[in-house]
């Protein structure tokens, strides 16, 4: 059977901390996250461990006493990974390695594994593995690591070189050549871009926590077919679709990887390229999954990483997702409007509410065209063919080897036809 040649899943057990009472249940909901993410990469989290701490400790990040207790549960349980819901320094990680003589990841890690997983496009894996080369180089303190999958070859050694400096050289060299080919990669794809901004579409992109249903939402508005899935970073690479709008008006609709809380630097630098459909982007459609009892927290870790981009004045429609879920949806929706303004009730899975949101979209976007009356020769036939492709044609009339034409375009398309603007 299938089932029979599956890897075992890891057995695993979290551990998380927090500052005061009051934190307790933000770090509660934080290891369940960690617990799902853990599910995602192929583990099983059996047990959570939490700890009241002011301050992470400089050498166990928790007490090590609390380590202790944990060490015991996993020899009882033969617990083959202990996850930590922070990042760990290098000390730290050598400290507890040892004191728990098992494998011990911090989220960071975790969330890097489920990236490479979920890596398709040669984009994606290259940054991916740029990210774990960012994040491995500083913790590479003598524990003996194996990099023979790196690469590396004959010359890269120098005389006499420790097998610690002779890793460190070998990751400097691969990262060296990933930055090149990650380079390689952003020069096409800002060409790509190039190319769509000649053809002067409105560009929208859609940001929001891993898992609030983007991709749903994205082939419901476009009749995409992406995969959609309730695993946490389903998408990965971006994904670009003309989206027809309620004015006729043909724009751009581009899904992107999920946010989430802590997501790591490394991550964020490194799928930049990625994110840039975010950053040229004219309007972002900010999706959040309005059922999530971690609504708030979730919003908030969208919107700082948000102003990481530095995209925080982009103009921006919040798209609550999951609206048949709840039984107060006009109250919530009231809520919410509040505190974040432009605000649009949705199930993307059902279709309610898309409308709404598709009148939003032209509302927010309606100083990207102009309307204009035309009068053109016809021997311009390049440029006519451009305008109704690129525009809504509302009149049109042929007299005199001309065509008189009523059509809404874009600006950039509205100032290389000015010359022909009649009264």
């Amino acid at each position: 059977m299938l089932k029979d040649l599956l890897p075992p899943k890891e057995k695993a057990v979290a551990i998380g901390i927090y500052g005061n009472r009051a934190g307790r249940w933000r770090e509660e909901q934080s290891l369940e996250e960690l617990a799902t993410l853990a599910i995602t990469a192929g583990a099983d989290v059996l047990q959570t461990f939490l700890q009241e701490k002011s301050r992470r400790d400089p050498a166990y990040y928790s007490g090590k006493g609390k380590l202790q207790e944990v060490k015991a549960y996993c020899d009882i349980k033969n617990i083959d990974l202990v996850l930590f819901d922070d990042p760990l320094t290098p000390a730290q990680m050598r400290n507890i390695e040892k004191l728990l003589d098992r494998k011990v990841l911090d989220r960071t890690q975790l969330i890097l594994d489920i990236f490479a997983q979920r890596a398709k496009s040669a984009e994606g894996k290259l940054q991916v593995e740029l990210a774990q080369i960012d994040y491995l180089l500083p913790r590479l303190t003598g524990k003996g690591i194996e990099l023979s999958r790196l690469g590396g070859g004959i010359g890269t050694r120098g005389p006499g070189e420790t097998k610690l400096e002779f890793d460190r050289r070998r990751l400097r060299d691969r990262r060296s050549r990933l930055q090149k080919e990650l380079d390689h990669v952003r020069q096409i794809r800002a060409m790509q871009r190039k190319s769509r901004s000649d053809i002067p579409l409105p560009q929208i992109a859609l940001v929001g926590y891993t898992n609030a249903g983007k991709t749903t939402l994205f082939n419901r508005l476009t009749g995409a077919t992406a995969f959609a899935s309730p695993i946490l970073f389903a998408t990965l690479d971006p994904v670009i679709k003309n989206l027809r709008a309620v004015n006729q008006q043909t724009v751009l609709l581009s899904d992107t990887v999920g946010f989430i809380r802590k997501l790591p630097h490394e991550l964020v630098a490194a799928f930049r390229a990625t994110l840039e459909e975010v950053i040229q982007s004219s309007l972002l459609l900010h999706v959040i999954d309005i059922s999530s009892p971690d609504a708030e927290e979730q919003i908030e870790a969208v919107q700082e990483t948000i102003r990481e981009l530095g995209v925080s004045d982009k103009p921006v429609i919040h798209v609550l997702n999951k609206i048949d879920l709840l039984e107060n949806g006009p109250h919530v929706l009231q809520s919410f409007r509040h505190r974040l303004g432009n605000v649009v009730g949705v199930s993307a899975e059902s279709g309610e509410g898309i409308d709404e949101l598709a009148k939003q979209i032209v509302q927010m976007l309606s100083g990207f065209w102009q309307r204009m009356r035309l009068s053109i020769p016809l021997d311009q036939q390049g440029l006519i063919s451009l305008l109704h492709s690129q525009g809504k044609i509302y009149d049109k009339v042929y007299t005199d080897g001309r065509v008189e034409l009523e059509v809404e375009v874009p600006n950039k398309l509205a100032e290389k036809v000015r010359q022909y603007v009649t009264s």
